[in-house]
């Protein structure tokens, strides 16, 4: 039984495992975004997310320590670099996990794993829904400055017309 037991082993032994997410966590820090199966995409959240905050602050000693995960000069130079530098005032939350469809060889869950500041398509989209409400907000707010009367249509004021003489008529 597991009871208690909170770490996903991914059916590895322990040396397997450190290497296999330490690989993944590279190639993520290199490419932005990558495609693994779910189980694997949800423990390399787990790993990669206290590597990602180390790099907010860039000092001899977080370098030593990610590189002692990681043993790639590269990846080093990219996370405490390009990606550092983008995540620095994000409180925490640096991965984003999206569902795949199941692969067809032998249907596991598929995941695509995705750093959230480098998604240029999310990001458009939030900025540009943003900026719509902002100048919807301004019309509305600035018709009730100027003093401007709502104007109804007549067929408005018919169904509201409608509607009492209904009630009157129900109450008689």
């Amino acid at each position: 039984m597991r009871h208690g037991d909170k770490i996903k082993n991914l059916s590895r032994t322990y040396e397997h495992r450190a290497a296999l997410l330490s690989n993944l966590t590279c190639q993520l820090i290199e490419h932005k975004r990558i495609t693994t199966t779910l189980a694997k995409a949800k423990s390399l959240r787990v790993y990669a997310e206290p590597i990602i905050t180390r790099s907010k602050n860039d000092t001899m000693h977080n370098r030593r320590t990610v590189f002692s995960y990681l043993q790639d000069k590269e990846a080093i130079k990219e996370l405490f670099g390009v990606i550092g530098d983008k995540v620095a005032d994000r409180p925490g939350g640096y991965l984003r996990i999206i569902k795949l469809p199941r692969r067809m060889g032998d249907a596991s869950d598929m995941a695509m794993i995705e750093l959230v500041d480098f998604n240029e398509i999310y990001g458009k989209d939030a900025e540009g829904a943003a900026a719509k409400k902002t100048r919807r907000s301004r019309r509305s707010s600035g018709a009730a400055k100027k003093g401007a009367e709502p104007t109804t249509t007549p067929a408005a004021e018919t169904t509201t017309d409608t509607a009492a003489e209904t009630t009157e008529e129900n109450n008689a």
